[in-house]
């Protein structure tokens, strides 16, 4: 099998064009494992859709599906266009969350940042759980997947993965949650971590940056319809809610290395 691994601000996938193999499950966390594999957070695999252009399917390092990755969507556009199979710049891409837009920003011929239609960005009222006896308070936001939004006063002391894991294990949370750690910098900069299902901790992750925007506008931490600079620990996104509650992400795609396994 042939793959490609790419990444957006560290947040890395091995993409392949063609059908998803009956074994998946045991595939990605094979593959996906960093020391006995190449190394991911996961794999993305597309093909032609009925419906849109391209569509895409997500799976996780531990083998589960995801419905949605704004990182994995972005290098999703790249992959198409860098390899030939368009030359169109203006995307919809298929996905478990529903259809996806994307404009492709094009430099000497290669993709070098993808601007996505994340779509509604739902953040509900501050919700709070019960976690080894100390109620932990959050923002849940839908991006097409669930989101739990924790804003902190130091992101350097945020317990993202001892937090972020028992989030896992809550029986409120029976599919998984992807669980944001985040920092207001100003009205116009937000410094965020984040431990996604599936995956733990990652360098990046698309729907948690708009998710976490979307939970900032809800409080009135930033403004309605005004770019904000999330920086991830792999970079920057600049992400935009709308007051129609529609999210919009541009941020860089990059291939790694072209591979090939035996299966």
């Amino acid at each position: 099998m042939l793959f490609t691994k790419m990444q957006g601000l560290g947040n890395d996938y091995l993409y392949v064009y063609g059908n998803v193999p009956e074994n998946i499950k045991d595939i990605s966390t094979s593959l996906s494992d960093r020391h006995f594999g190449a190394g991911a957070d996961g794999m993305i695999f597309i093909s032609p859709s009925d419906i849109a252009d391209f569509s895409m399917r997500i799976f996780n390092a531990d083998g589960s599906e995801a419905k949605m990755c704004g990182n994995g969507i972005r290098c999703v556009g790249k992959y198409v266009y860098d390899k030939g199979y368009t030359d169109k710049t203006r995307l919809k891409i298929e996905t478990l969350s529903g259809i996806r837009n994307l404009k492709l920003n094009v430099f000497g011929g290669r993709v070098k940042t993808v601007t996505v239609d994340m779509g509604q960005a739902v953040a509900e009222k501050q919700s709070t759980v019960l976690i080894d006896g100390e109620k932990v308070t959050y923002i849940p936001v839908n991006v097409g997947n669930p989101h739990a939004v924790i804003f902190v006063n130091d992101i350097k002391s945020a317990p993202v993965n001892t937090l972020g894991q028992k989030f896992q294990n809550h029986e409120d949370f029976p599919g998984g949650v992807n669980v944001e750690f985040a920092q207001i910098i100003d009205e116009n900069n937000i410094r965020m971590r984040v431990f996604e299902r599936g995956s733990g901790i990652t360098m990046a992750c698309g729907t948690g940056a708009c998710a976490t925007v979307a939970a900032a506008v809800k409080q009135g931490l930033v403004e309605v319809n005004n770019p904000v600079y999330v920086t991830l620990d792999g970079g920057k996104l600049e992400i935009t809610v709308s007051d129609q509650n529609t999210a919009t992400m541009t941020g860089p795609a990059k291939t790694v290395y072209e591979g090939e396994t035996v299966l």
